[in-house]
């Protein structure tokens, strides 16, 4: 992630808005410490939108439809070695 002096962030905020969309979040540092980051909308989008619920998940699943054979094995006890 880049960083920016608060001075040179104002300075050149065209070119800083610009990078936060296409190299990613940029950190403005007030008197050296970090004080904001800059994201670009879509970002901010994805990180701000809820999570997709397990369910809703499920039902837009690619293997939506297929038919499993779940049926346990009730054959009994296997012997097993240790």
């Amino acid at each position: 992630m880049t960083s920016w002096p608060l001075q040179d962030a104002k300075a050149r905020l065209s070119e800083l808005v610009k990078r936060a969309g296409s190299e990613g979040p940029q950190e403005i540092r007030v008197h050296g410490r970090p004080a904001v980051i800059v994201v670009s909308h879509a970002d901010y989008i994805r990180l701000t939108s809820p999570a997709e619920r397990l369910v809703e998940f499920l039902a837009n699943s690619p293997l939506k439809g297929i038919d499993l054979d779940l049926e346990r094995d009730r054959s009994g006890e296997r012997d097993v070695t240790l």
